[in-house]
């Protein structure tokens, strides 16, 4: 609950963020090199070691390119739409996890979940009723949505690689490359980049650094280790409901009963498909592995 309660607030805090000086790819390239420093000295510390094998350099890649996109994908679709509103769009999440590995060929879907996902994205319709109103557009569904399917992508990637490494060392690596390109095109934000903010936004930068990057990977991977990634991943499902809460009392910001029919339908979904899984006994092992790598905001992000 830690860590889930560390990554739902941090969709707030970067939207506060955003609203209050920062722009979008200078908060999120110097954000990410924050993270990195700290996961490379406390990586070394516990390790002694960033070694990948050759072998699994395709996967640290792919990864690394999905990081890269995702954060992008973030940054914009918060300076577009409303912390809440896209908190709901992250639920979406798992569906997309699943409908890779499907494509992947990871699994076979049950009824249920294609139950599920119709719900999910009925929600989504809904929530695009309200588009081009006063709390968000199409631009910014769809960037929440691409923010939710990135990290999703980013989720089956990853998994091959906490097989051999430790999430530490995978999150120091993956990050550290991602955020190569992610500076490349940051650039000219960072350049023009003013620096003069009160207590509050570097307060709120600092968490935004310590909290949902750092912090919620130890603590999550300690709680995977203690109740397994199956349950784990359970109180992970909780992580919209309280982003949603945290915007809605911290921001003011208001739902449209469209929204909230929409949110309601999206976790209906996510909850039907978790409850009415069985998986297979060639299926567990996988499914674990995408429990463990599932470390971040938003979605991530």
């Amino acid at each position: 609950m830690g860590a889930v309660l560390l990554w739902a607030l941090n969709v707030t805090v970067s939207k506060y963020l955003l609203e209050h000086g920062w722009s979008p790819l200078a908060y999120g390239t110097i954000r990410y090199l924050a993270a990195i420093v700290l996961f490379l000295g406390f990586t070394y510390v516990r390790e002694r070691s960033f070694y990948i094998a050759r072998k699994d350099l395709k996967f640290v890649l792919l990864a690394a390119a999905l990081i890269f996109v995702n954060q992008i994908c973030f940054v914009y679709a918060l300076q577009t739409g409303q912390a809440s509103t896209l908190a709901l769009l992250f639920g979406t999440t798992p569906v997309f996890v699943a409908l890779l590995g499907l494509v992947l060929r990871h699994d076979r879907l049950q009824r249920s979940f294609w139950a599920g996902a119709a719900l999910t994205f009925l929600g989504v319709l809904l929530i695009g009723v309200d588009a081009g109103g006063a709390s968000s557009d199409y631009k910014g569904i769809l960037l929440g949505l691409a923010t939710a399917f990135t990290w999703g992508a980013y989720t089956l990637a990853v998994a091959p690689l906490l097989r051999t490494y430790s999430p530490y060392r995978v999150s120091a690596v993956v990050l550290g490359l991602g955020w190569i390109p992610l500076a490349i095109v940051s650039y000219p934000q960072v350049s023009a980049q003013d620096f003069s903010f009160g207590w509050k936004v570097w307060l709120g930068f600092g968490y935004a650094v310590v909290g949902p990057l750092f912090l919620t990977t130890i603590l999550w991977f300690k709680a995977v280790d203690i109740v397994g990634a199956a349950r784990a991943s359970l109180f992970n499902n909780l992580q919209p409901f309280f982003a949603v809460l945290f915007a809605v009392l911290i921001l003011s910001e208001q739902l449209e009963p469209f929204e909230i029919a929409g949110g309601l339908l999206i976790f209906a979904g996510i909850a039907l498909e978790r409850v009415r899984r069985r998986p297979s006994a060639d299926s567990v092992t996988r499914r674990d592995d995408a429990a463990k790598a599932d470390i971040g905001e938003a979605f991530g992000p």
